[in-house]
């Protein structure tokens, strides 16, 4: 199973750096029940601004976006950006559309 997530925004504007949310995807992510426990079934690893999550063991999609949620609520980011699906395989770090009406 290969998981991508796109920061490619967020990185364009210096609010995320990508080795931080590396390390914090790589302290959480649970094997077998324990964090710090990813070993030779999982693997993380980041090309610009993705981030890559490989695993051999039964690994959801839906846990990744908990993990990268958990991240933006840590850096007080998560009122500002999202975390889309945009296909099957990845998740992209997108901002919220804020749609301002001068009437």
């Amino acid at each position: 199973l290969k998981f991508t997530l796109d920061c490619q925004q967020p990185v364009d504007d210096h609010i995320i750096e990508v080795k931080e949310l590396d390390k914090f995807l790589k302290e959480r992510i649970k094997v077998d029940g324990k964090t710090g426990n990813l070993g030779e079934k999982v693997t993380v690893s980041t090309e610009k601004s993705k981030i890559h999550v490989n695993a051999e063991s039964p690994f959801s999609k839906r846990y990744l976006k908990y993990l990268a949620k958990k991240y933006l609520k840590k850096t007080q980011l998560r009122d500002f950006l999202r975390v889309v699906a945009p296909n099957k395989t990845s998740y992209e770090l997108r901002y919220f559309n804020i749609n301002e009406d001068n009437d």
